[in-house]
């Protein structure tokens, strides 16, 4: 299967070493506000970024473009391809789909999908939002949306053994104002959100971020909004020959962080570990083998 071609985001990244000083600052300004700091004129980017037009035009030659109407074409690709439903993510995918068997271009697709994903995760933001997700000091809130609830409730159940004071928040943004009312700073609250990306659970975001609550997002490669007001956001590449996106890559990356959070604090896990086993034990509620 062809790989698709990189996002501006990952070309700024593989170039971000060579830019300069004024290029770089280009360059945060637009990842701070992606894509839509890039989709205006040259003249107002430039503006918005406080650096020069011919700062602007050398920052995208860098990046492979021929000029600024090819990098703004780029953005505006990416910002569609962020609201396609599943017949469009159809149609994308059958009108340039190879030949073979679908098992194969399926299995290439989540190969690919995989290798972008951590490629493009940073290690230091990594146990960073690990070190969040397994500090008792504040409680933890899990929450997804239409698709991502199953990772949400995946994630909570795990959490929930690994750590105290875990909350997996309903999937009804009605109830949500409650959680809002117990949170407080320093407390964190792990989000799931892919495109389509759901207006509520972007509220939401913003009214915890304002109560000083910790935000780790997981989002797709074209990033919820909701990484505005994310203290972490991490991007997983998602699109499948479906007219559905895949959560394969996006499951690896929350089982890492599952994985690595047990580490951070494995005595205290451990012992809650061996207590679990002791209730399952006394509950009957699994069958033994010896």
């Amino acid at each position: 299967m062809t790989k698709p071609p990189a996002t501006v985001r990952e070309l700024i990244r593989e170039q971000y070493a060579t830019l300069t000083q004024a290029e770089r600052k280009f360059a945060n300004a637009l990842l701070a506000n992606y894509p839509a700091a890039g989709l205006a004129s040259i003249t107002i980017v430039a503006a918005n970024a406080d650096v020069s037009t011919p700062t602007v035009a050398r920052m995208v030659q860098k990046l492979g473009f021929k000029g600024y109407p090819q990098f703004h074409q780029a953005l505006l690709k990416e910002l569609e391809a962020k609201g396609s439903g599943p017949t469009q993510r159809r149609a994308n995918w059958a009108s340039e789909a190879p030949e073979g068997h679908l098992l194969n271009r399926f299995a290439q697709a989540v190969t690919d999908n995989l290798s972008q994903t951590f490629s493009n995760v940073n290690s230091e933001q990594f146990d960073a939002a690990v070190r969040q997700l397994a500090d008792t000091e504040g409680r933890l809130y899990v929450v997804g949306g239409r698709i991502t609830r199953a990772l949400a409730d995946y994630a909570f159940t795990h959490f929930q053994a690994i750590r105290q004071r875990v909350t997996h928040m309903t999937s009804s943004s009605a109830t949500w104002p409650h959680y809002v009312l117990d949170m407080v700073e320093g407390d964190t609250l792990l989000m799931f959100d892919v495109r389509r990306y759901e207006t509520n659970l972007q509220r939401l975001a913003e009214l915890a971020s304002e109560r000083g609550v910790r935000v780790i997002l997981i989002t797709d490669q074209w990033s919820s909004p909701i990484g505005s007001v994310a203290a972490h956001t991490f991007n997983c590449w998602v699109e499948i020959p479906s007219a559905w996106d895949s959560n394969i890559s996006t499951m690896m990356l929350l089982e890492a962080m599952i994985s690595a959070a047990q580490e951070e604090r494995w005595d205290e896990t451990r012992a809650r570990y061996e207590k679990l086993d002791t209730i399952f034990d006394t509950t009957r509620l699994f069958r033994k083998f010896t």
